[in-house]
C-alpha cells in the first residue's frame, strides 16, 4: 500500500470504531444529476456514493473489513470493492446502490481494474504477491498470477491487451499481456511504486515512486522501459490522467497537496493545495474536475481543471481512499462493434469488390448516432453508396442513425478493380464517433484484404 499506507492501515481497528454509525445508514437509489463518484471508506467498512452534480453525499453502501479499491465497469452497471483485511470483493448495483455479491480473491486485495470490455477484471493482492484474473461475467476468479513484492497499483491499457501493476516491495511494474494472462516483462522503477495509470492514448504509463524516490517513472509502453522520471513532492502515490491526455494529476501526501504534469514535457506545471494525507486522484469522465481523497482529513477535495484549483470539499468520510466515477443512465454508454465484409464480383466489363460495413450495437444505453469510416488502398474509389455514405478520396464514411440494443445496421459501397489491379487489396474500418460514449475501444476497428490475381480471379 506504500510507506504511508501502511502507516494508517495498522490502526485499522481503532479507526473503524469512528465510523459505526455512518456504516450502518441506508444505502438508498440515487438519481444524480451528474456521475456518481464511489469512495471507499478504509476505516469504516463503507462506499460513500456522491452525486458530483450537486457535490453532496447520496449514500453510504456497507461492504466488507477495511474497503480501499474501487472500479467501475465500463458499462456503469456495477463497482468493484476490494475489501483489504478480508480478502474478498464486494460488488455493487449501481442502479440500486446494493451489494450483490462478495467473492473471495488473494490477501490483502489493493486496487483493481476492469478490461475495456469489462469481460474481466484484475485484482491487486499485497498480501499474496499476486494479481486474481476475475471473470465478470461470473464473479469467479479464473486464474491466479505471481508478480512482485507486495502489488500496489493496477491499471490496463485503453486497448486492453496490457496489465500493469506496481510491485511496492520490489521497486518494479509487471507488465501481463492480457490474452495469456502471462507477465511479459517487468520493468525497474523507483522507490516503493504504488499508483498506476496509463495514458488514454495507451503511449505512456505513469507510476507514482513513493518512498525516497519521491518521482514519477514514465515508461513507454511499446519498449516497456523508462524514459524519463518526474521530481513529484513528497511522497507522490494515486496518479490518473485527464481524458484529453494533456495533463496528469499525482497526489503528493507527504505535502497535502496534487501536483499537475503537462504531459508534453513530462514537467510539473501547478500544485493544487488539498486536505491531509491526499491518497487518491480520478478524473470525471468529462474531465472537467479531479476528485482527490484526504485520508486524514475524511474529505473529498474538488479540483476545477480548469483553473487548478479546489473548488469543494466534501466532508462526512472515515479514511476515504479508492474513488471511481459512474455516469448515471441518462449518460449512459453504448458499445459499436465493426465489422466489414467484402465479396469480389469479376467478369471483363466492370469487375468490382462490394462491401458492407456494418454498425452492431451490443449495449447498454440506447444508440442514436453513429459514423463509421473505410480507408481504401491509394488509388481506389468508392462507388454505388449506401444511403448516408459519403466518398472523398480514397475514404469512404457512413453516418448511422439510431440502432437498436443487440440490432446491426448495414451500409454497402463498391470498389472497381481497373485491369492493373493485382495482389492484396485492404480496406480497414474504424467507429469515429458515437453517441453516447463507446465504453470499449477494442472493437472499433475491423479490415479485409481480397487477392486480385487477375481482372476475373480475385478472393476474399
Amino acid at each position: 500500500m506504500s510507506r504511508r499506507g501502511r502507516r494508517w492501515a495498522s490502526v485499522t481497528a481503532a479507526g473503524a470504531l469512528t465510523l459505526t454509525g455512518v456504516a450502518a445508514l441506508s444505502a438508498p437509489a440515487h438519481a444524480a444529476a451528474g456521475p456518481s463518484a464511489y469512495v471507499a471508506n478504509f476505516y469504516g467498512d463503507a462506499v460513500t456514493v456522491i452525486d458530483t452534480g450537486t457535490r453532496t453525499v447520496t449514500g453510504t453502501i456497507g461492504v466488507g473489513n477495511s474497503p480501499v479499491g474501487v472500479a467501475v465497469s465500463p458499462a456503469d452497471a456495477r463497482a468493484y470493492v476490494t475489501n483489504f483485511d478480508d480478502g474478498t470483493v464486494s460488488v455493487i448495483d449501481t442502479a440500486s446502490d446494493t451489494v450483490t455479491r462478495t467473492f473471495a480473491v488473494g490477501s490483502n486485495p489493493l486496487s483493481v481494474a476492469f478490461t475495456p470490455s469489462g469481460a474481466r477484471a484484475y485484482v491487486a493482492n499485497s498480501g499474496a504477491a499476486s494479481v486474481s484474473v476475475v471473470d465478470t461475467a461470473t464473479d469467479t476468479v479464473t486464474a491466479t498470477l505471481p508478480v512482485g513484492g507486495s502489488p500496489n497499483g493496477v491499471a490496463v491499457s485503453p486497448s486492453g491487451a496490457t496489465a500493469y501493476v506496481t510491485n511496492n516491495n520490489g521497486g518494479t511494474v509487471s507488465v501481463i499481456d492480457t490474452a495469456t494472462d502471462e507477465v511479459t516483462a517487468t520493468v525497474p522503477v523507483g522507490n516503493a511504486p504504488s499508483g498506476v495509470a496509463v495514458s488514454p492514448s495507451g503511449g505512456v504509463a505513469y507510476v507514482a515512486n513513493n518512498s525516497s524516490d519521491d518521482s514519477v517513472s514514465v515508461i513507454d509502453t511499446a519498449t516497456d522501459s523508462v524514459t524519463t522520471t518526474i521530481p513529484v513532492g513528497t511522497g507522490p502515490h494515486g496518479v490518473a490522467f485527464a481524458p484529453s491526455g494533456a495533463t496528469a494529476y499525482v497526489t503528493d501526501r507527504g505535502g497535502d497537496d496534487v501536483r499537475v504534469i503537462d504531459t508534453a514535457t513530462h514537467a510539473v506545471t501547478d500544485s493544487v493545495p488539498v486536505g491531509h494525507d491526499p491518497a487518491k486522484v480520478e478524473v470525471d469522465p468529462s474531465g472537467a474536475t479531479a476528485y482527490v481523497s484526504n485520508v486524514a482529513d475524511g474529505t473529498v477535495s474538488v479540483i476545477d481543471t480548469a483553473s487548478q484549483a479546489v473548488t469543494a470539499t466534501i466532508s462526512g468520510m472515515s479514511g476515504p481512499y479508492g474513488i471511481a466515477f459512474a455516469r448515471p443512465p441518462s449518460q449512459a454508454q453504448a458499445d459499436i462493434d465493426v465489422d466489414l465484409a467484402a465479396q469480389p464480383h469479376v467478369g471483363l466489363l466492370v469487375p468490382y469488390l462490394s462491401y458492407t460495413l456494418t454498425a452492431r450495437h451490443t449495449g447498454p444505453g440506447a444508440v442514436s448516432s453513429a459514423t463509421l469510416t473505410a480507408k481504401l488502398p491509394p488509388g481506389a474509389s468508392a462507388t454505388n453508396l449506401s444511403s448516408g455514405c459519403t466518398a472523398a478520396g480514397s475514404k469512404v464514411t457512413c453516418a448511422y442513425g439510431a440502432i437498436p440494443k443487440n440490432g446491426s445496421v448495414h451500409k454497402t459501397f463498391r470498389v472497381p478493380l481497373h485491369l492493373l489491379t493485382l495482389g492484396p487489396v485492404k480496406v480497414t474500418a474504424q467507429r469515429t464517433t458515437s453517441s453516447p460514449t463507446d465504453p470499449n475501444p477494442t472493437n472499433d476497428h475491423a479490415s479485409v484484404t481480397c487477392s486480385a490475381i487477375s481482372v476475373v480471379l480475385v478472393t476474399c
